[in-house]
């Protein structure tokens, strides 16, 4: 998600496909996920990878720790091997910081709101740190915090940057920093927290304003350097908003302030279905999407396809609406025939470019986080079904 690609305009929306026939799932083996979260470790390097993958590790093995089923704030006291893998990485990445003051958690390569992506791991080492005088992984979450509330460009109206040369807005950014704001905020707690949780809601609120079109669906990239703009609607940047903007849902809704945030609920739970909803309607009949959602010239993306599926379990879990879940299944099926044998995810765009696919024997970071993410949702959504 540093800048990656030269792009060109394309702005509409396209014909839909029909919606799909209610089909089941076989779900994936833990032998095989196994491996995707071994190859997820491995491949993730740069901020916005080493992110995701930390979320998809706390909603896979610790779920009780996730927004997803956890108390806000979480208990102060957990065992001792709960999160160790998230803990272990959080605190490398603390004391990896060359300068202890810079602000960001680690290079973000241009970008400003991928090192925020890191912020949730860090804030929950430090709300559970054994050594209570240890303030080292207070200072960083809140180096951070201050760098994209008081530092990083905004455009004239609030909307964060997602660029540090100049404002420059990319769906990317939802899931990013606002779950990382808001996070903070549940864990701070009275009015201060209370308005980190509204500053994380205005920040999706804004990025809609900028980035959605009359179908539903969001542009990639807006303002700022026109032949760096990208307002094709790109199947990850999508489904990066979507899931962004489920996690700041899920956060208001554990903390202790949801009953002061229920307009700010009932916004996030409609766009979230806006984009799942437009997303389907272009489902292709082996159920992926493409990369470029609604062009039809555009390649099969698993990546995209992942995580969409795996909001779209969160969704009807969280709302109990059923009606996307068809789809969804067949996006789940499909992702699990991408998956070899040594757990790699086949089929995915170059997180690098956008516009072309993963060359042959590379395999995409972000992808692998992202079957992460659609099989915990999925079985937290079975586990629901069947309470």
């Amino acid at each position: 998600m540093s800048g990656r690609a030269t792009l060109i305009f394309l702005v509409g929306c396209s014909t839909a496909f029909a919606a799909p026939a209610t089909v089941g799932v076989a779900p994936f083996s833990n032998a095989v996920i196994s491996r995707v979260k071994s190859n997820m470790v491995q491949l993730a390097t740069h901020s916005w990878e080493i992110g995701t993958a930390l979320e998809a590790l706390t909603e896979l093995e610790w779920p009780s720790l996730s927004v997803f089923e956890g108390s806000l704030p979480p208990p102060i006291e957990i065992s001792s091997n709960a999160g160790a893998d998230v803990m272990e990485w959080a605190t490398k990445i603390v004391e990896a910081k060359p300068d202890p003051n810079a602000l960001p958690l680690m290079d973000g390569e241009g970008a400003v709101g991928d090192p925020a992506s890191i912020g949730v791991a860090v804030e929950l080492m430090n709300w559970t740190r054994t050594d209570r005088e240890d303030h080292e992984f207070s200072t960083a979450a809140g180096h951070q915090l201050k760098y994209l509330l008081d530092v990083a460009p905004r455009t004239r109206d609030g909307a964060i940057s997602h660029r540090v040369a100049e404002v420059q807005l990319w769906s990317d950014f939802i899931y990013m920093a606002p779950p990382f704001i808001a996070y903070y905020g549940a864990l701070k707690g009275g009015s201060g927290g209370l308005s980190l949780l509204k500053t994380a809601y205005q920040q999706c609120k804004l990025y809609r304003k900028y980035l959605q079109d009359p179908c539903g669906l969001w542009k990639h990239i807006v303002l700022g350097n026109q032949s760096e703009t990208d307002a094709h609607h790109w199947g990850t940047g999508n489904a990066w908003a979507a899931a962004g903007m489920m996690r700041v849902l899920q956060t208001i809704r554990h903390s202790t302030l949801a009953s002061e945030l229920k307009s700010e609920q009932a916004d996030l739970t409609s766009w979230i279905n806006e984009i799942v909803s437009a997303s389907w309607k272009h489902q292709h009949s082996n159920g992926t999407l493409f990369n470029y959602i609604d062009e039809s010239d555009s390649f099969a993306d698993s990546s995209s396809t992942a995580l969409l599926a795996s909001v779209t379990y969160r969704l009807a879990t969280l709302t109990g609406d059923k009606s996307h879940i068809p789809a969804a299944n067949k996006a789940y099926n499909l992702i699990k025939s991408s998956v070899d044998s040594r757990g790699f995810l086949h089929n995915t765009v170059n997180p690098e470019t956008f516009n072309t696919s993963s060359p042959p024997g590379v395999h995409s970071p972000e992808g692998q986080s992202f079957v992460v993410l659609l099989y915990a949702a999925y079985r937290d959504y079975e586990k629901t079904r069947s309470a």
